[in-house]
């Protein structure tokens, strides 16, 4: 009971310290809410029932405990609470820096086998509060330090801060900014980021090396390497993107396998197989999924000038590498939308791989030439024929089979009776019906035969015949409305730009590219074409021979109308059209002799293409049976002619087809005849007209061959020497001439000799007495003035006669105009009398 008593003493003498204040505040620093202020204004009464219910006992109460003790002991009481909280503010830091990280460092093994993990000793505000204050000096802060601030303190330096910051004018930022940094710490800085982008580049370029030689050493077991490969194929780096580009595209080449991947369906799913069908599985979807990856990612990068190349050149390899496999179309349509590109690599690139899948159609059994013939005509349509022309000469690689467009010739019904008269016999009546079992057998070995065809078909990529006839037709049927196409179009632009000029309306030219290919894919395929269509395409081609007569002007053509060369083409399209369907078609072609009579006057060397020029006269006048005398002998008269005025290789090609017409028709040599008045056989025009357009009214045997003395005198030796053997040609029966060479191969040679070729000059020699001269002769004939004047004199007359020649050409120009504008006054004339007649007639009446 005693210890009891004494407790319950010490505990009453014992001073118990008052709970701390909060910290004065000024009155200016104290604020008080908008609600606040409200809530007292409205209730006022409020106020007064606050300040009555205040319990002053309690506060009595713990003021007295206080009031009886001494000053000292009061004070001693309140520094013993102020050491106490500033040890547990101690004990907390050191128990805070002896934390361990074991996410921070790797763990060491000791050799008791215990781990050990290494501490990091975090400096706590106090302790950067204790060193700041041990450099100043100031005692007064480290007992500020020791102190934690309450939420009032806090709030109060805030505002405060607050209000420094309003009156400097700068926003209040709690965190400390930190300081500026020197410029050499910069320069530092950017090096750093220097070496450390290198290092990784290295690392990234190490990276896709080692995932690609994984890949191609064993792609099943690292299959799942190439999302890491597509990862960073969607790197920031330009130089990474690329590399992970053509990484990718190695190995798909590569681990591609040679047939379509067929997903499993869900009930294929559901049976029970073994793990390598599993593991199979696994391997060609992760494949496929990651190839379609790859292959949106091309065509994402395709739009982006950076990499238009890269991309471009990738989807063409794996095109032309795996044309078989699936996501074929997005390939496809991508290069065919390239094939009229303006840019020449990305072109060539891509025709080059449409004409290998052509050439090359073992690969996908003909499948991807449909696809790919048909985007071609859906782009010149969509383009309306504005395209690179190389963008159907592609079709030139198409290979047909000979007998396409023969009809199928039916199975004789006599080879028929007997397989089944055979079948028959090889059927014994008398024997007994097979078992079921052996039914069931034979049926399941049929199966499974079919089923063996069906996978050997399918992995060969080798059509039936039937299969191969019907792709093949819907290919060529597919060709040759582009060509229509193209023909169409041509013709359209040409008679809106007639209609024009006619009513003197300016219209803006239209090009035609694609009618030169064209041509040529029509004259390759010409045996192919439908009979339905034949006489439609010999209309139009007589149409487009006839468009380069421009009324107005015939020098100054515009682009609505056809070249030179383009005309000739559709000649020789013609004649081959015809000479393929000889049993089916009987057409007449004077018209198109016609046009190639006119156009040999409009070639001009370096505009227009010397060797369509020979195909036309080698196809037209060469080939061709024995012609009409008339026609004939004007032909012969206009390569003459022609031989004098252009270069070596077009007159060469002129005299081996003039040497051939003289063969074939022997009443033609008249005009090698030197009479007085032309040739021995006048026919039925007797004057020669040299710039007449039909070759039946040219009068051209009423000439002779006055060329040929010229020709004969040619600095070429080859064409002297032919030019001097056709003139020794005679009109005897008996005469056998050979025809070695043609005008395609005549003309070939002689360019291509043009370029070694040095013409021999004929100088008189000097006598011995003039060569031997000394120097000082040789100096004086050096120092010897010219003639001035007389240079002078001769160089105005020769330009003298120049511009007398261009002056006639305009003015032969406006005399043309003029006759034209007259013609179309008097038919204009003529047209208002005939309808003014009828009226004054009624008039009268």
């Amino acid at each position: 009971m005693g210890r009891k008593q004494k407790q319950k003493q010490k505990n009453k003498n014992k001073i118990v310290l008052p709970p701390e204040l909060p910290p004065e505040l000024a009155d200016e620093e104290i604020e008080f809410s908008d609600e606040d202020v409200d809530f007292v204004e409205t209730n006022p009464d409020y106020t007064h029932y606050f300040v009555d219910k205040i319990d002053t006992e309690a506060i009595t109460k713990e003021v007295k405990r206080v009031a009886g003790a001494e000053e000292d002991t009061w004070e001693a009481a309140h520094l013993e609470r102020k050491k106490r909280q500033a040890e547990r503010e101690k004990n907390d830091i050191k128990k805070q820096a002896q934390l361990q990280h074991p996410a921070d460092a790797l763990p060491v093994k000791t050799l008791d086998g215990k781990l050990f993990f290494p501490t990091e000793h975090i400096k706590s505000k106090f302790s950067k509060d204790e060193e700041d204050n041990e450099e100043d000096g100031k005692d007064k802060q480290l007992d500020k330090s020791l102190v934690r601030l309450t939420k009032a303190e806090k709030r109060a330096k805030e505002k405060k801060m607050r209000k420094d910051a309003k009156k400097q004018g700068k926003d209040y930022v709690k965190t400390d900014q930190p300081n500026e940094e020197t410029p050499q710490a910069a320069v530092l800085a950017e090096v750093q980021e220097d070496l450390t982008a290198e290092e990784a580049f290295e690392n990234k370029m190490r990276k896709l090396a080692e995932l690609g030689t994984a890949l191609l050493a064993d792609p099943e077991s690292n299959i799942r390497s190439l999302k890491d490969l597509l990862q960073l194929s969607r790197d920031n780096d330009s130089s990474i993107v690329r590399l992970a580009l053509r990484s990718l595209l190695a190995v798909f080449k590569d681990i591609i396998p040679g047939y379509r991947i067929r997903l499993p369906t869900e009930k294929e799913l559901e049976m029970k197989v073994s793990k390598d069908i599993k593991k199979m599985r696994f391997y060609e979807s992760t494949l496929l999924s990651a190839y379609k990856a790859y292959l949106q990612k091309l065509v994402i990068s395709e739009k982006q000038p950076t990499f238009q190349h890269v991309v471009i050149r990738c989807i063409c390899n794996l095109l032309e590498a795996a044309p078989h496999f699936n996501f074929r179309e997005s390939l496809l349509s991508v290069v065919v939308k390239n094939i009229g590109s303006h840019d020449d690599i990305i072109r060539k690139l891509c025709c080059d791989t449409i004409k290998s899948l052509f050439t090359n159609e073992g690969k996908h059994g003909g499948e991807a030439t449909i696809e790919a013939v048909r985007l071609i005509a859906d782009l010149v349509k969509a383009n309306q024929c504005q395209l690179h022309p190389e963008s159907i000469e592609v079709f030139m690689s198409l290979s047909f089979d000979e007998n396409l467009g023969k009809p199928e010739e039916p199975e004789d019904p006599k080879l028929k009776y007997k397989k089944n008269k055979k079948r028959k016999d090889n059927e014994d009546p008398n024997k007994l019906p097979e078992n079921d079992r052996k039914k069931n057998k034979k049926m399941l070995m049929s199966k499974m035969k079919q089923e063996v065809d069906a996978d050997y078909k399918s992995a060969s990529f080798t059509p039936d015949v039937r299969e191969r006839r019907s792709m093949q037709s819907e290919t060529l049927s597919a060709v040759f409305e582009t060509y229509f196409r193209i023909l169409k179009q041509t013709m359209h632009s040409i008679k809106t730009s007639s209609e024009a000029n006619t009513n003197a309306v300016a219209v803006a030219s239209v090009p035609h590219p694609l009618l030169d290919p064209c041509l040529n894919g029509l004259g390759k395929f010409c045996h192919l074409i439908d009979m339905d269509f034949i006489n439609d395409l010999m209309n139009y081609l007589k149409k487009l021979a006839a468009a380069g007569n421009n009324p107005l002007n015939a020098s100054e053509k515009g682009h609505n109308y056809l070249t030179v060369s383009e005309r000739i083409r559709c000649c020789i399209v013609a004649f081959k059209v015809m000479k393929s369907n000889l049993d089916a078609l009987n057409v007449d072609l004077q018209d198109f002799f016609v046009q190639l009579y006119n156009v040999i006057l409009e070639y001009r060397p370096g505009r227009d293409q010397g060797e369509v020029l020979a195909e036309a006269l080698k196809i037209m006048l060469c080939d061709d049976r024995q012609h009409d005398m008339q026609k004939a002998a004007a032909f012969v008269k206009r390569l003459a002619t022609f031989s004098l005025c252009f270069g070596s290789a077009e007159s060469m090609a002129a005299l081996v087809t003039l040497r051939q017409l003289l063969q074939k028709n022997m009443k033609v040599r008249n005009l090698l005849e030197n009479d007085a008045g032309g040739g021995s056989v006048s026919g039925s025009v007797a004057k020669y007209q040299p710039y007449g357009t039909d070759p039946n009214q040219s009068g051209a045997l009423a000439s002779v061959l006055w060329e040929l003395n010229l020709l004969s005198k040619h600095y070429h030796p080859s064409i002297s020497t032919m030019a001097t053997t056709i003139s020794t040609m005679t009109t005897a029966q008996t005469q056998v001439f050979f025809a070695n060479i043609t005008p395609q191969q005549a003309f070939l040679d002689l360019s291509l000799n043009l370029e070694s070729f040095e013409p021999k000059g004929n100088f008189q020699k000097l006598n011995k007495k003039r060569k031997v001269r000394t120097i000082s002769e040789s100096d004086e004939a050096i120092d010897t003035p010219m003639d001035v004047d007389g240079v002078s004199k001769k160089f105005s007359e020769h330009f003298e006669v120049l511009r007398g020649i261009k002056e006639n050409e305009t003015l032969r120009r406006e005399l043309d105009r003029t006759n034209v504008s007259l013609q179309l006054f008097e038919e204009y004339k003529k047209q208002k009398k005939s309808v003014g007649k009828p009226k004054s007639k009624k008039s009268k009446v």
